[in-house]
């Protein structure tokens, strides 16, 4: 669904290892029962939600890391992985807050979530992707074609 061939998008082993990333992280921080795990995770997702794949620590290094394979793989589009990081970012704060407020069952939770889309992810179907067709679909629907375009 979201991997296509352009020169303009995110290459998938780069998008593989922000999944990676996610999931072994909040899985390492409930293992080790360490809230700074998913504040960590916080921190390095942010700035790519906030600057772009420029700013991301991970495109950085998976730039580097798979360079020989990024280079004939399929990509993302950047909008759809700055979406789905974008929800990543919101349910890690979320969970900064949980944790922050003395509810850590709700911040593990909540952290769950996000390292069970990416293990879903990783699986192969996108929940972040369909989350994001089905957001452009309503308000296709509710604004016509102009505020569809209007992203392209």
């Amino acid at each position: 669904m979201s991997a296509h061939s352009t020169s303009n998008g995110i290459p998938m082993p780069i998008v593989t290892l922000n999944r990676s990333v996610l999931l072994t992280g909040i899985t390492l921080g409930y293992l080790l029962q360490q809230p700074l795990f998913t504040t960590a995770l916080f921190l390095v997702v942010l700035p790519a939600v906030l600057w772009g794949q420029k700013a991301s620590l991970i495109y950085f290094a998976g730039s580097r890391l798979f360079a020989k394979l990024n280079r004939n793989a399929a990509t993302e589009s950047p909008l759809l992985m700055r979406f789905n990081n974008s929800i990543a970012v919101i349910m890690l704060g979320a969970a900064q807050l949980a944790f922050l407020f003395g509810a850590t069952q709700t911040g593990w939770i909540i952290s769950g979530m996000v390292a069970l889309a990416a293990l879903v992810a990783l699986c192969g179907f996108c929940f972040g992707c369909y989350l994001y067709f089905q957001f452009n679909m309503q308000r296709y629907k509710m604004f016509g074609k102009k505020a569809a375009s209007a992203e392209a």
